[in-house]
């Protein structure tokens, strides 16, 4: 069945708080400790690992058209086969062990059953429904995901595999109206999905219950590519355009945003948040890569490690291991084992 929601615009008001002045992070025993795994399929873009239940890390091969999974005690890889079309962006694991990807140029949601190697494809329901992005489970076991290039949120409940979806409005800009280009994606303790927009100033979120969107200011001439949420249901985004950790706060509806420590055109990208709700990034537009931490109980930057990576898009931690997964686009899977904070030292 086919149900589109073309949303009912709302808009809200945000208090922005001016950028605080940008810090000079030394190196330090806050740092994380890096290890990073050669993928054996050449030029393949792995990457956006996710950690199953059983510990074995799934990713996916953009450029090479593959699933992947690795298992970390002994560096083994096996690659799976998936739909010709797919080039697939993101990888998922539900808490069956059922592993499922974003059929990017497909224009499809595949899933794969680790045991056979069978992929089952889930056809978008609109042809319109371009460019399957970035996937996240609520806390029902549904799906919710980004369509950049359609301007679209979609949702799917893996059960009856119906898919829905809505419609976002479009943003004026010097060229015209076009598209928000809805990206990162992440769930609230109250199962509401969050969506960073590439294209526009704002971030937006859909009521689970009636499906409608509402979108919320950031500063001028922000631009939002990833973002986490903390424990308090905080918003916490990279702003690529700007070079900015930004934090939203949709109880007072309060922006702060804190100067990137590589400089306005450091291009913050991948992002992950542990369980002492620090945040941690990678700027991509400098070269080494910088991995980047922020602990907001201190308001300070904690770590701006060089990495060589080339780019890592997205990031994603296990708190069983105190660990940052990524992929990069040097053809490596990496990890990045974090420290209990030091907050007494401070």
């Amino acid at each position: 069945m086919r149900r589109i929601f073309f949303s009912a615009l709302l808009l809200a008001a945000a208090l922005f708080t001016s950028p605080l002045q940008a810090q000079v992070v030394q190196p330090g025993p806050d740092d994380p400790s890096v290890e990073q795994w050669t993928v054996p399929w050449e030029s393949s873009r792995p990457r956006d690992p996710y950690v199953a239940p059983d510990g074995q890390v799934w990713f996916v091969g953009q450029r090479g058209n593959y699933v992947a999974v690795l298992d970390p005690n002994t560096s083994d890889m096996k690659r799976y086969e998936v739909e010709d079309d797919a080039f697939p962006h993101t990888v998922v694991v539900d808490r069956e062990g059922t592993v499922w990807y974003a059929g990017n140029r497909g224009h499809h949601i595949g899933r794969l059953d680790p045991a056979t190697g069978a992929v089952t494809r889930i056809d978008m329901p609109h042809p319109d429904a371009s460019d399957p992005h970035t996937i996240a489970f609520d806390q029902n076991g549904d799906m919710w995901f980004t369509l950049q290039g359609a301007n679209m949120i979609g949702h799917m409940s893996p059960e009856t595999r119906e898919v829905q979806l809505i419609s976002l409005p479009q943003v004026e800009g010097p060229r015209g109206a076009t598209g928000n280009r809805p990206y990162g994606i992440k769930i609230d303790s109250n199962g509401q999905p969050w969506i960073a927009m590439l294209n526009s100033a704002y971030i937006g979120t859909v009521d689970p219950a009636t499906m409608e969107f509402k979108r919320y200011g950031l500063p001028e001439g922000s631009r939002s590519r990833r973002l986490v949420i903390d424990s308090s249901d905080r918003i916490w985004y990279g702003d690529w355009a700007q070079g900015q950790l930004g934090l939203f706060d949709p109880a007072t509806g309060e922006v702060k945003e804190f100067a990137d420590p590589n400089g306005p055109n450091s291009g913050p990208y991948g992002m992950a948040i542990d369980e002492w709700d620090r945040i941690w990034y990678v700027n991509t537009r400098v070269s080494p890569n910088r991995f980047v931490g922020f602990d907001p109980a201190t308001e300070r930057y904690i770590a701006n490690l060089p990495i060589e990576a080339g780019a890592i898009r997205h990031m994603y931690y296990d708190a069983r291991t105190r660990s940052i997964w990524f992929g990069t686009d040097s053809n490596t899977i990496g990890k990045a084992t974090v420290k209990p904070p030091r907050r007494g030292a401070n």
